[in-house]
């Protein structure tokens, strides 16, 4: 492989400053409740009204919303909810019996209480909160709590409409580390979640990996800075290829955006295009330092040689502009999301498409993928001996087994079984005869 241009910084950010700062607040907020979070919000977000947003607040912020954006939000949760349910029915309770005769099963239940963090700060994430709540609601989790950062006097129209429309049951006017915290212990709400769900920046994502690592409740993913990965052969139009790479340096100032191609004229035509498109943009820097500082063009020898840098790389967004997506689908196994063929992008999946848009970045699609109805779903099992008989060879094997890997009271719990279940009977290997009390 050749790198026809290589990245200058590392996506691999150093936490460490940011994490500092969460641990105080989260500390600050433990300690202080609702004064502390109060304090926080007002030195933030210069905000001191209600936390909750009430019904009659978000009626009218809901009004305010264009009945043509609306539609278009509905359009978007209807795509949501389709896939979502899909993912949903593919996994269900079962019950049978193993080939020793236990009866044994599982059941799929939902998280009691969802927390679900919409971003702010320069873009309205509208979609995001679709993509979340939207989500946990088809998984069946009974309540809903949301957060996302008011803009002025109030939280964004739209937001607070998809918000809605997808089912959240509560919703603060509040972000950062302090929504985080809110919704992870339940302050303002006394609903504690079980999990928590959503991008946001580094301080939300360093929150997140905090309470996560307490054992406070679960979490979605870690979510880092958006990349997105193209490969491209050579008949790809360099056009597709640089606007869609455009899209993503968007999100921010250290989005990596990567080529993976085995054709020379495509990484200089491309290379050519790239910064004409950053400086049509109404704010250029943002892409244009995404392009230089974080972009990548890799020359590759191969199919297999694009197969092994990508999946190396481990895109969060990895689209394939070839003559044959199949071959591709069938061959990559590490990405977040696949975006198949030049008609599909990575905004249709961000916005609308149906699969979720919160997804795994930093290689962590190496063992992790995105945002999906099994996250807001515990998966319990149960198992019961149909019959003495069957419980004897069970407890046989677990008693030897136990032993094994000195494990002594584990075994006298099968002996006790063995005994009970067989009295008199001798056995061909020790088994513990337990005092008369």
């Amino acid at each position: 492989m050749e790198y026809i241009k290589k990245a200058s910084s590392s996506a691999e950010e150093n936490s460490s400053a940011a994490r500092k700062i969460v641990e105080e607040i989260l500390a600050d907020i433990r300690a202080n409740g609702e004064v502390a979070v109060r304090a926080i919000a007002k030195k933030f977000d210069n905000w001191d009204q209600d936390f909750v947003l009430s019904p009659e607040k978000k009626a009218k912020l809901i009004a305010s919303v264009p009945e043509s954006v609306k539609k278009d939000i509905q359009f978007a949760n209807d795509q949501i909810v389709a896939f979502a349910q899909a993912q949903r029915d593919s996994i269900k309770d079962f019950d049978m019996v193993t080939p020793a005769g236990v009866r044994a099963g599982q059941k799929v239940v939902p998280m009691d209480v969802a927390g679900c963090y919409i971003p702010g700060g320069r873009f309205a994430h509208t979609c995001s909160a679709l993509m979340s709540i939207a989500t946990a609601k088809v998984a069946g989790v009974p309540v809903v709590v949301a957060a996302t950062p008011p803009r002025g006097d109030a939280i964004d129209a739209s937001v607070a409409y998809a918000m809605d429309l997808a089912g959240a049951d509560i919703i603060l006017e509040m972000g950062g580390v302090q929504a985080i915290a809110c919704m992870a212990y339940g302050i303002f709400t006394d609903k504690p979640a079980n999990i928590l769900a959503g991008p946001g920046n580094a301080f939300v994502a360093e929150a997140k990996a905090i309470l996560a690592s307490e054992g406070v409740c679960g979490i979605d993913l870690f979510a880092g800075p958006s990349e997105i990965a193209v490969i491209a052969d050579g008949k790809a139009d360099p056009m597709t290829v640089a606007i869609d790479l455009l899209s993503q340096g968007e999100h921010g100032t250290n989005s990596p955006v990567w080529l993976f191609t085995e054709s020379r004229e495509l990484c200089d035509k491309v290379m050519e295009i790239m910064p004409k498109l950053i400086a049509d943009m109404p704010d250029p820097t943002t892409p244009a330092t995404s392009w230089e500082e974080y972009g990548e063009i890799i020359l590759c020898d191969s199919p297999e040689e694009v197969i092994e840098i990508s999946d190396k790389y481990a895109p969060e967004h990895l689209e394939v502009l070839v003559e044959n997506p199949e071959w591709w689908l069938e061959n990559l196994k590490s990405y977040g999301s696949l975006f198949m063929g030049e008609r599909s992008t990575v905004t249709h999946g961000d916005k609308c498409s149906g699969p979720n848009h919160v997804l795994p970045t930093k290689k962590a699609a190496h063992f992790s993928g995105g945002l999906n109805v099994h996250k807001y779903i515990k998966i319990l099992t149960y198992q019961e001996p149909a019959d003495d008989a069957i419980s004897t060879t069970i407890s046989e094997y677990s008693s030897r087994l136990s032993r094994v890997e000195g494990m002594e009271g584990h075994a006298r719990a099968c002996d006790w079984r063995l005994t009970k279940y067989n009295p008199g009977k001798k056995w061909d290997f020790n088994v513990y005869e337990h005092p008369k009390y």
